[in-house]
């Protein structure tokens, strides 16, 4: 996919392959998140209703067992009569905030850990094995948490505090530094993490063995449209 994409000829291969990978796994993180904003703001609805009369371990799981598909619809629906089309997207644009480093930190960071461990289990320019495989995913998940993690709790932050507490983002970092410490930002990042791991290596095992049963079945490699329409897919399920 990476080859595809037209940037500026001064660049060095490397670093075009880096800003490659960047701008594919941003573009299909904001796509996929887009896409699904709808019946994500939906699924936090629900859970909200639920959150004073469930558990914290029921409040992800209770929705979804006990709210039928037809319910989510009509809430979109009264949704979309009463406040327009538009208002589907609301809170998009904040979501994206974190959707789109997350995305592209963790795109770019798995096409590097590809080629590491291709290299130092002598597949280079080669499919991975299953454990590289798993691994490579695995390490790009955790990356890209690691760096993006702070954005996701400045804009859960963001969303139940007045919006004359926090004027922008940038507010947001300075004044919970100041106050609450830098240790804040990472408040919760352990059980995260622990999720990661296992998440984003099946994610990307899932991802890298279709890519391999394509290009099998197909052509030998796998063009910018088809390698990005297989990681869209990924993302629907992965941020």
């Amino acid at each position: 996919m990476s080859n595809q994409l037209n940037l500026p000829l001064g660049l060095k291969p490397q670093t075009r392959s880096v800003v490659n990978s960047l701008l594919s796994g941003a573009l299909a993180g904001a796509l996929a998140k887009t896409a699904v904003a709808p019946l994500d703001r939906t699924k936090i609805i629900f859970q909200a209703r639920f959150s004073a009369k469930v558990s914290c371990l029921t409040h992800v799981l209770y929705p979804m067992l006990l709210v039928h598909p037809q319910e989510a619809y009509r809430l979109i629906y009264r949704t979309y009569l009463k406040d327009g089309f538009l208002s589907l997207w609301r809170g998009n644009s904040a979501t994206m905030v974190r959707v789109i480093p997350y995305a592209a930190i963790q795109f770019c960071a798995h096409e590097q850990y590809k080629r590491l461990l291709g290299g130092y289990f002598g597949f280079q320019g080669k499919a991975l094995p299953p454990v590289p495989r798993l691994l490579a995913g695995s390490m790009a998940g955790t990356t890209a948490a690691m760096l993006t993690y702070p954005l996701d709790m400045v804009r859960a932050r963001m969303a139940v505090t007045p919006k004359e507490m926090y004027s922008n983002i940038i507010h947001v970092f300075v004044r919970i530094s100041r106050e609450e410490g830098l240790k804040t930002l990472y408040r919760g990042f352990t059980p995260t993490i622990l999720g990661v791991v296992p998440y984003a290596g099946l994610s990307f095992f899932t991802y890298e063995t279709l890519k391999k049963m394509h290009a099998g079945t197909a052509v030998s490699q796998l063009s910018c449209l088809s390698s990005l329409s297989v990681y869209l897919s990924l993302c629907l399920v992965s941020i």
